[in-house]
């Protein structure tokens, strides 16, 4: 089915719009997904977000800033996803003992089992996409990243722009 219809828009101003539009819907229904598949862990895309990147460093604990860094979305507030993950009894927090403003955060035993549960089950999420094959997986890798590098340049030159507005 065209996006027109799934969207019920007579027509797009051209096709960067419509790709672009296309981008956002179906990043909505991979993420409904992707929520209904850590639901079942207990946990939201978010969550285990913080978790994969804690699991990755284990047992090294990191700060708040380092997983806002390594975070794929980057507006999510990750001092309250840690407090959430903390209070689920899935890391631990401590101060950091070189500077009392930073905590440090790390998996905990049960954050440990629940991701080594999650990985168990993660090759199911591949269904998703199963209706593309492997080499269209990869083509849509590259325009992805195309597509990022597109974004960053704008808000580049936008950015450039409104520095030297405001001199």
């Amino acid at each position: 089915m065209m996006i027109e219809n799934e969207m019920g828009i007579p027509a797009f101003r051209n096709e960067w719009q419509k790709a672009s539009i296309g981008i956002v819907f179906t990043y909505g229904l991979l993420y409904n997904g992707y929520e209904k598949f850590f639901k079942k862990h207990g946990l939201t895309s978010q969550q285990y977000n913080i978790l994969r990147i804690l699991n990755d460093k284990h047992p090294e604990p990191v700060s708040t800033s380092y997983l806002r860094e390594m975070m794929l979305d980057k507006m999510s507030d990750a001092s309250r996803l840690v407090n959430r993950l903390s209070s689920k009894g899935l890391v631990d927090v401590s101060q950091n003992p070189s500077d009392k403003r930073l905590v440090n955060i790390v998996l905990s035993d049960k954050g440990v089992r629940t991701c080594q549960q999650v990985l168990q089950d993660i090759h199911n999420l591949d269904a998703y996409l199963k209706g593309i094959s492997e080499d269209e997986a990869k083509q849509l890798t590259d325009l992805l990243f195309k597509v990022r590098e597109s974004i960053r340049d704008v808000e580049e030159t936008n950015a450039q722009k409104e520095s030297q507005r405001n001199k």
